[in-house]
């Protein structure tokens, strides 16, 4: 009863510190934009128009609005689902409905994300046709968000039940050390989406046709062949459909790798920019972001697995957070379900750490760019993108230690300055 009381508490207080440090970083975030909103920083002020600065820090302030609510909406449903008996009472119902066994665990996890999805739904859809739209970057139409919520729920039940059995199956059947077979079973499985996505999942929502511009294509070829690289093919993506933003990437694996442009992005660069802005991408390969990021990934689902082993055998991991277990044993859906609910709570505290390693990532990236391509050109790239994009160029110092994957453009262009 201690150690169950002793979880409550802990989860209680780790979910107040949690809100109460995301307003604060919020509060942080929008006084620093807003307190900057009526001058372009000096360092920009020959680059950027006062309306294009304005523009961002509107955009950057209603987003703020919204996460406001959605981190209210997150702790509420999380207090619900566990201490306040709602997924108890979910698991209550399937029992009565279905009785002990694995369709009645499958049922569970699908019901808990089909809820926990509907609840997203209003605010997700706010953000997409209210926030977007009024800054210009929307471009789904509701048939395409029907047409790719349908495709995205089809997928899901494809791919996602018949791993979640098998890990639901692993965790009755594997025994004590089952956790290292479903963590060798997810392993393979991201794997396996990572080798089928750009053949088989991608062109389910985008169309990829071959890149036409020949003086582009030839100098991409030029760097790819100069930096060491082979590519399968080079693509442009119609995600003008959906947003105004814009974006390049990799994907695949080894020489069946493809590069990716967006067509909103060969509207907004010119060659030797667009070059510049591959050979940051490039850059991750040179350095095995990718692989490392992978690693990381399966090395810390591995801890949490084995982490999710232990807890499951504890009456007080299930009973602390709001639900009785079965006396039957079977309650491995349960405890997935509420470790991959509380979780998060503990583990934000943690994001500038990783926040932290995803800049300076960015930062080798560019550094790399810089000997491919021209500095300037990466500069110029790197400022239309931001411009394009509406990034606020003042952000508060402490949301981007927990927020920014990548360093904000004061920071980033300053350092390929001083490198040059």
């Amino acid at each position: 009863m201690n150690a169950s009381f002793n979880l409550s508490i802990a989860l209680a207080l780790a979910l107040l510190a949690n809100v109460l440090l995301k307003f604060w970083l919020n509060a942080r975030q929008v006084r620093s934009v807003a307190t900057h909103r009526a001058a372009v920083p000096s360092a920009f002020a020959s680059t950027l128009s006062l309306a294009d600065h304005q523009k961002a820090a509107d955009y950057t302030l209603a987003k703020i609005r919204v996460s406001q609510l959605d981190i209210a909406i997150d702790a509420a449903c999380l207090l619900g689902w566990t201490l306040l008996g709602g997924l108890d009472a979910l698991n209550t119902v399937l029992f009565t409905w279905l009785g002990l066994g694995m369709g009645q665990q499958i049922a569970l996890v699908l019901g808990f994300s089909f809820i926990s999805g509907l609840i997203g739904l209003p605010l997700s859809l706010y953000q997409t046709f209210v926030i977007e739209a009024r800054f210009g970057f929307n471009k789904m139409t509701w048939r395409l968000w029907l047409s790719d919520a349908l495709k995205g729920l089809v997928l899901g039940l494809a791919l996602g039940v018949p791993m979640m059995g098998l890990v639901l199956w692993l965790m009755q059947a594997g025994g004590a050390q089952w956790w290292v077979w479903a963590w060798a079973a997810f392993v393979a499985f991201q794997l396996f989406i990572m080798a089928i996505a750009p053949n088989v999942i991608m062109p389910l929502f985008n169309k990829f046709t071959p890149l036409e511009d020949e003086s582009l294509k030839a100098r991409v070829n030029a760097l790819m062949q100069r930096a060491g690289f082979t590519a399968k093919g080079f693509f442009v993506m119609d995600g003008s459909r959906r947003s105004a933003h814009s974006n390049a990437f990799f994907t695949g694996f080894g020489a069946s790798k493809r590069v990716v442009f967006f067509d909103t992005l060969l509207k907004q660069l010119h060659p030797a920019e667009m070059e510049a802005v591959l050979a940051h991408e490039l850059g991750h390969f040179k350095h095995r972001h990718i692989l490392k990021m992978m690693l990381t990934s399966f090395t810390l689902t591995l801890a949490g697995l084995a982490l999710l082993g232990w807890l499951m055998q504890q009456a007080w991991f299930y009973t602390g957070l709001g639900v009785i277990p079965s006396l039957g044993g079977e309650n491995n859906a349960l405890a997935l379900v509420l470790f991959l609910l509380v979780t998060p709570v503990f583990t934000f505290f943690l994001a500038p750490l990783s926040s932290w390693r995803s800049r300076q990532q960015e930062f080798e990236a560019d550094a790399y760019a810089c000997t491919q391509a021209q500095g300037a050109d990466l500069a110029s790239a790197l400022l239309k993108l931001y411009q394009d994009n509406a990034s606020t160029l003042t952000p508060d110092a402490w949301y981007v230690k927990f927020y920014y994957s990548h360093p904000p453009a004061s920071v980033r262009l300053a350092r390929m300055q001083g490198a040059a």
